[in-house]
């Protein structure tokens, strides 16, 4: 897939992957335009990017999706979604008091799942229009094993790992030169992993391999530790569950570990 001369818009874009992957995109050729939640985050990528196009938008708001597909029609359309935005909630996990875990449960669905489902369908029309129009939705290793101190954040990916998968396959039936690519990260140097233990990658190794992916119409992206995961779950379920949920990669998430 050509990237340069492509308009991309990327979701939850103020740091971390979303954030590297704006500028590894600008890098590429490709007008980029992002999302977030926060106007001091949004300003500050902006500030660092100043070729960016930063519109303040929450996924997992109706009316704040539909605004943000108008005003992208009203900037002349893109070609690419990336869904990237996604959360992790301790409180949906491992040692939730009982009051929040529901609560924080359907928030992270409402973002990781719901929410891409939401813009897939608004922008549809869109990427279909274009010549080579394409969606990258990010699930994780934690889609082929779950983790038992992120249980529901596990299910969010599992469900949107399905969804692409037959989302791609629906378009396929269907002629649409829409494509679509599922990036798989292992645990990478984010905010959102700051307590784990685990052996962590950049953002900027994590989207080099998307680039890397996308150039070669490769729509399945399986990055650093998920590639070996994803063999030893196929081959030895056990040893690859064991290996997710050791106890130095839950330690983090025990009610007495902080």
């Amino acid at each position: 897939m050509e990237l340069k001369g492509k308009t991309v818009l990327i979701t939850g874009g103020t740091a971390g992957i979303g954030l590297e992957a704006a500028k590894q995109f600008l890098a590429a050729g490709s007008k980029v335009i992002i999302t977030g939640r926060d106007q001091l985050k949004l300003d500050r990528a902006q500030k660092l990017h100043p070729e960016l196009i930063a519109i303040k938008s929450d996924v997992a708001n109706e009316e704040d999706a539909k605004s943000l597909y108008n005003q992208i029609k009203t900037l002349g359309g893109i070609d690419i979604l990336y869904n990237n935005a996604g959360v992790l909630s301790i409180s949906a996990n491992m040692g939730a008091p009982s009051d929040r875990h529901l609560t924080e449960a359907e928030y992270e669905m409402s973002i990781n799942y719901f929410g891409v489902i939401r813009l897939n369908n608004l922008f549809m029309d869109i990427l279909a229009s274009r010549k080579e129009g394409a969606i990258i939705n990010t699930t994780s290793l934690l889609a082929y094993v779950p983790s038992a101190a992120e249980a529901t954040y596990s299910a969010s990916k599992v469900a949107l790992r399905f969804y692409t998968e037959t989302l791609r396959k629906h378009l396929e039936l269907l002629n649409s030169n829409v494509k679509v690519f599922e990036l798989l990260p292992p645990v990478v140097n984010t905010e959102m992993a700051t307590s784990r233990n685990d052996m962590k990658i950049t953002p900027d190794k994590l989207v080099k391999a998307l680039i890397a992916g996308l150039s070669k119409n490769q729509f399945t992206i399986r990055v650093g530790n998920t590639k070996l995961l994803y063999i030893v779950n196929r081959l030895f379920p056990k040893v690859a569950f064991g290996l997710v949920n050791s106890a130095k990669s839950l330690n983090h998430l025990r009610p007495n570990s902080q």
